[in-house]
């Protein structure tokens, strides 16, 4: 059966990186990783992906932007008329960076604000002065009329501080606050203590439900699968349609999407669900990426509501949800187990 393609591809361009973060699932340093692809071999990607479908490519990193050939690759990619967005921590956005973010076809710049303040954002991110850094990239951006989104990880720490971290994204003019919550990979790993319970889960996500009704700037909470069940018991309880009107594109997408419309690539080209998910579904060096995006086992399993354990497996609400697979495969060893933080029990009995 022919699967469509996917909606949204995250590629990691580099996995060099200036900041140090906390949570960094690719454990990032300064200079490139061996391996990465080449000029010549990051342009045949691109023209695969076009061949795949018409996603929307997020380049990222690691730093994006320490990519020497970064504008030759967006440039190739708004040839073929597939929308770019990017992924930049936003400290090395100058005037002049921002001018070639424009020019190059970029449509949407995410920066990441883990606090409210520079004290809170840079021991996140592990470099002082990365809060202001990024706050000056964002004014560049502004200057030259690309949008921006703010990007923030939910811990135990900053969650008291949502509110000031909502004010400020808005404050700022950016045009979407989307929250993360925290898979526990790469570097992140070291910060157990710092990872939501499964009743913080509930709590936040119901607490974004209704926060979201306060504001118009568009809210999103991803690698929170649980959001999609949430806002449907609670439009229900509400009396309210689960309509794109309501809701927007919410209402029209699922909780995860990793190989199903969604898919990470690595530095190296190795294929995953998403990038907290490390599980090779192919090398793009070795198979072209529209095969691998249809013929992977492991995204076939994905794909497949029958191979799901657990209460994900009979769960009434599988499809808008389908719970964090990273989250299964990092702290249960198994990426087709049951979410480990959800309190929700199924209604149906298998």
């Amino acid at each position: 059966m022919h699967t469509p393609g996917p909606r949204l591809i995250a590629w990691e361009v580099t996995r060099a990186c200036n900041l140090a973060c906390k949570h960094c699932r690719a454990e990032a340093c300064l200079n490139p990783f061996p391996g990465e692809l080449n000029t010549q071999e990051a342009l045949t990607l691109i023209n695969q992906f076009k061949e795949a479908g018409d996603p929307v490519i997020i380049f990222t990193g690691g730093e994006p932007l320490l990519r020497k050939d970064i504008f030759e690759l967006i440039r190739h990619a708004t040839s073929l008329n597939l929308r770019s967005v990017m992924a930049p921590n936003g400290t090395l956005i100058s005037a002049d960076v921002a001018r070639e973010i424009k020019k190059a076809g970029i449509q949407r710049c995410s920066i990441s604000l883990d606090g409210p303040k520079a004290s809170s954002h840079d021991d996140f991110r592990g470099v002082v002065g990365a809060f202001d850094q990024a706050l000056k990239g964002i004014q560049e951006l502004k200057k030259v009329g690309v949008p921006f989104q703010i990007n923030t990880t939910v811990t135990k720490k900053n969650l008291p501080h949502f509110k000031e971290i909502f004010h400020l994204a808005k404050d700022l003019g950016a045009v979407a606050w989307h929250i993360f919550l925290l898979v526990p990979t790469g570097r992140g790993a070291e910060i157990q203590e710092e990872i939501i319970s499964a009743q913080e889960y509930e709590e936040v996500l119901n607490w974004f439900y209704d926060f979201r009704k306060t504001t118009s700037m568009h809210l999103k909470a991803t690698c929170a699968p649980h959001y999609y069940r949430i806002m449907r018991q609670r439009a229900r309880e509400e009396g309210l349609k689960v309509d794109r009107e309501t809701f927007g594109l919410d209402a029209h997408t699922r909780g995860c999407l990793g190989g199903i419309g969604f898919c990470f690539v690595s530095h190296s080209g190795q294929v995953q669900p998403c990038g907290y998910l490390e599980l090779d579904c192919g090398q793009v060096r070795k198979t072209p990426f529209p095969e691998i995006w249809q013929h992977s086992e492991i995204f076939q399993k994905l794909r497949n509501p029958q191979c799901y354990e657990g209460k994900c497996g009979i769960c009434e609400y599988h499809r808008v949800c389908g719970g964090c697979r990273a989250r299964a495969h990092t702290m249960k060893n198994n990426f087709l187990a049951e979410e480990p933080l959800c309190t929700y029990i199924p209604q149906r009995k298998g």
